[in-house]
């Protein structure tokens, strides 16, 4: 008999190897860590997102005068037309924020009515957007699918590896708007500004 080491937390599926309960998981997360590098559309499985790609050689009669980017339907130029103009038609009803596609505008009003229909199969915590949800249940599983391409170290966040890649890049893109010293991440600004405000408080004493 097939030995099975490892066991699903959420449904108690058992596997023969890692990797196939890592893949069983996202049934679970919906988490769709393979993205199409063409137009940014994310998949579970790699041969899912193999099988999409081919849909890019499909003819795209429909092209952006702004930027060149075709389309397959004039209902995906119409929409990414939006972004060039700036045109946002979506408005919310409660603070009248306003938004380019119907979709952000969703997200945005569980801001007001606190909704969370995201919720974790393994300890119940709720989030209000699918990726909240999906990090969170990477501290389960421990998965870290974002690689850095310089030393392979990996992170659970998309964020995290961002901030990390600016140890090897030198970059410091959050400067400080009194003496202008750039940091490599928000935290350390703002840990920073605050020589700045106990300055001012040392100098008010004497004036």
């Amino acid at each position: 008999m097939e030995d099975r080491p490892y066991e699903c937390e959420v449904c108690n599926k058992t596997f023969s190897q890692r990797c196939h309960l890592m893949r069983h998981l996202r049934t679970h997360t919906k988490e769709k860590p393979h993205a199409c590098d063409i137009c940014n559309k994310t998949f579970s499985e790699r041969s899912n997102l193999i099988r999409h790609k081919g849909t890019h050689t499909k003819p795209k009669p429909y092209n952006c005068d702004i930027c060149n980017k075709s389309f397959s339907q004039r209902r995906n130029l119409l929409g990414h037309l939006r972004m060039h103009m700036n045109e946002k038609p979506f408005a919310c009803d409660i603070c009248n924020k306003t938004f380019s596609q119907l979709s952000n505008l969703k997200t945005h009003l569980r801001t007001h009515t606190k909704e969370k229909p995201f919720q974790c199969d393994i300890c119940n915590k709720t989030f209000s957007q699918q990726h909240g949800l999906i990090g969170h249940v990477r501290t389960h599983t421990n998965e870290k699918p974002f690689a850095c391409d310089f030393c392979n170290k990996r992170f659970s966040h998309r964020p995290n590896l961002k901030t990390h890649l600016r140890t090897h890049t030198k970059e410091k893109p959050f400067v400080c708007e009194v003496c202008n010293k750039a940091f490599s991440n928000k935290s350390s600004l703002i840990r920073h500004l605050q020589t700045h405000t106990k300055e001012k408080l040392v100098i008010r004493k004497y004036v």
